[in-house]
């Protein structure tokens, strides 16, 4: 008896303690999320060519208060305030991935999400968590609704999160991936063009998807882009109905109007022309596709052509590279055995990717792919479209032209392009490609925050700015491999420890 009543008692007293330890860790939290002060730091920041060395910055209510060096610090300590000790490291603003997709678990169709329950649970929850993991406090949701962007920001914590309303062309791409008539709820800024193809279902009005109309519900619903299309089709299918130029001209002038730029699904010779005769801000992918063929590393005048005229118009230009190289892993077996995917992916959704359910998009892939040996296939048939996406953005880098970084995550239902971890592998494509890492910095804060409209809020280590930075231990200018020696994770002011996100942690 007496041996029952002492664990009693001792259960008693290490639930208080376990109690006292959870208020403590959320009370030191909140005061995270407001205040913090970061002590002899090297800041670096994409608007100036200098590093400010030994430097002390301060963070209020999530917003930077003070940048200046530690010699000349003014400003009081906040009573109760965390300090951070910055000495040997530098703080840089954290990376944005402006060309994301986050309504969907990549691998899963919604049936099988459906299925597997406990699965999609873990996943949706360690999503959020995966993007933090290699810096990414900011993204941007290229095809989204206010209802989607809500659900995904239920998750905490969570990268800062906007989107685009996707401007697609009724019944074109990518309308066609989803059944009739369910497309039609799930695009509500589909655009209707007058004297269009087939009959509309009942209770679509075309005078509410004009692209006036359209842009108007976007930005009363809160996006802050405008993302549209020209796509005639991939594999076996190339007649899809592409937008008139001039509705596309009609398409911009409302969105410039409304302070939205526009980007354009254009991963073609004819659609990046397409996209420069009609003024669209920025191209969502690089020049995967052209009529004609080049050596390898190079392009064709045509091709050159467009990239002059890309670097005259200062049009923002995404290569997304990864995404051709995420579906030759699909063919790779060892991919699901990959030591960085447990940091990302929970073991549960990892295990059913080997499993045949897991593996139903390659054999989709599979099926339209010549000869015994499709992985073989998919890989001569996209040498030349990654060898040409690598030199335009190695000659765009080098001609003044405005990359910007967006990974296309996931690019389609496929396990190949793992939040977060698609980032880390872009990144590393476009170094292969000739990018420099001072480029690539760039391009993932303060190119990304101008062509998206928010360099008024983050993309740089500034006073007013929010408080979205990465503390690390390399200078991201000089080597990428700082975005994998990341020690604290800043959202907003709240700092989270790196590993704390790691969905093996």
């Amino acid at each position: 008896m007496q041996r029952h009543d002492d664990r009693c008692r001792c259960g008693s007293r290490v639930a208080a303690l376990l109690g006292l330890l959870i208020a403590t860790a959320l009370q030191w939290e909140r005061v995270f999320g407001q205040d913090l002060r970061i002590e002899h730091v090297t800041v670096v920041s994409p608007q100036s060519t200098r590093e400010l060395r030994d430097a002390n910055v301060t963070v209020h209510d999530g917003r930077i208060t003070a940048v200046v060096a530690a010699a000349k610090d003014a400003p009081l300590r906040q009573a109760g305030a965390p300090t951070l000790d910055g000495r040997g490291l530098y703080l840089v603003p954290g990376l944005i991935d402006s060309h994301v997709h986050l309504g969907s678990i990549p691998g899963m169709t919604d049936e099988q999400e459906r299925a597997h329950p406990d699965i999609a649970r873990a996943t949706r929850d360690q999503i959020p968590r995966s993007y933090l993991y290699f810096g990414f406090t900011t993204l941007v949701d290229l095809i989204s609704t206010p209802d989607e962007v809500a659900r995904w920001k239920s998750h905490d914590p969570v990268p800062d999160t906007r989107f685009c309303g996707g401007a697609a062309l009724v019944d074109g791409y990518p309308m066609n991936y989803v059944p009739k008539p369910q497309r039609y709820a799930r695009m509500p800024y589909m655009i209707v063009e007058p004297q269009g193809g087939a009959p509309l279902p009942p209770g679509v009005d075309p005078a509410a998807h004009t692209p006036q109309a359209v842009v108007e519900r976007m930005k009363s619903d809160g996006a802050i882009c405008v993302k549209t299309f020209f796509e005639r089709g991939f594999g076996g299918v190339h007649d899809l109905p592409v937008p008139k130029p001039e509705t596309i001209r009609s398409l911009v002038r409302a969105a410039h109007a409304a302070g939205l730029p526009v980007l354009l699904h254009a991963n073609s010779a004819e659609a990046q022309t397409f996209g420069l005769d009609t003024g669209v801000d920025i191209f969502a992918h690089g020049l995967w596709n052209a009529d004609e063929t080049a050596a390898p590393g190079e392009f064709t005048p045509a091709v050159k052509s467009i990239l002059d005229r890309v670097v005259t118009a200062q049009a923002g230009w995404q290569p997304t590279l990864q995404v051709l190289y995420g579906l030759q892993e699909l063919f790779n077996p060892g991919f699901v055995s990959d030591p960085a995917l447990p940091r990302v992916l929970p073991r549960s959704l990892i295990d059913w990717y080997r499993t045949s359910e897991g593996q139903w998009f390659r054999a989709v892939v599979a099926a339209d792919l010549p000869g015994p040996d499709p992985g073989a296939a998919l890989r001569r048939g996209l040498a030349v479209p990654i060898g040409r996406v690598a030199a335009a953005s190695a000659y765009l880098a080098k001609h003044g032209g405005r990359l910007l970084f967006g990974t296309d995550t996931p690019s389609a239902p496929t396990y190949a392009n793992p939040p977060g971890l698609n980032a880390w592998m872009e990144i590393h494509r476009l170094v292969e490609a000739g990018v420099t890492p001072a480029q690539i910095f760039d391009a993932a804060t303060l190119s990304n925050a101008r062509a998206l409209r928010l360099d008024g809020e983050i993309g740089t280590v500034e006073v007013g700015k929010r408080a979205n930075l990465l503390l690390v231990r390399s200078d991201p200018r000089q080597t990428v491999q700082a975005y994998d020696e990341i020690v604290e994770v800043i959202l907003g002011g709240r700092v989270l420890a790196r590993e704390t996100l790691a969905a093996n942690r």
